[in-house]
Order: structure tokens, then sequence, then C-alpha cells
């Protein structure tokens, strides 16, 4: 379904993401790469045993603090 929706003055037609269809056909594979040793890497080239390394891999994010440099 179409619709359209005003944004500063300009009309803009967007639609709705349960309208998108895609046809399975016309997929391709998607790549990933990643950084191993200093330089990028597509994962499927990775044996098995690294590739097993790779999907128990955990990610975390660290909490940015201020710098220590700029004491007074």
């Amino acid at each position: 379904m179409l619709r359209s929706r005003w944004l500063n003055g300009i009309e803009e037609t967007v639609m709705k993401n349960e309208d998108i269809k895609f046809d399975n056909e016309k997929r391709t594979v998607c790549e990933v790469w990643t950084r191993v040793m200093g330089y990028f890497r597509p994962v499927s080239a990775f044996n098995k045993g690294k590739q097993s390394e790779y999907s128990e891999r955990k990610y975390f994010k660290t909490e940015r603090r201020g710098c220590c440099c700029n004491k007074e």
C-alpha cells in the first residue's frame, strides 16, 4: 500500500514494509568478511575449525569514559 506524507513542505511517497515482496530466485548470497591477524578474509574461506571459532565469538560494548589526559 502506497501512502503519501509531507515532510518540510515536500510530499514523499512511502511503502509499508509488509507491502515489499522479495523474489527468492533473484536473491544473492551475502559474503561475510572479518578481520583476522590484521587483514580481512571471507568467512567462507575459513577451515571448519576457524568457522566454528568465528561462530562462537562473543561481541560486547565497552563504556566510553572521559580522557585521562586532560587533568588540570
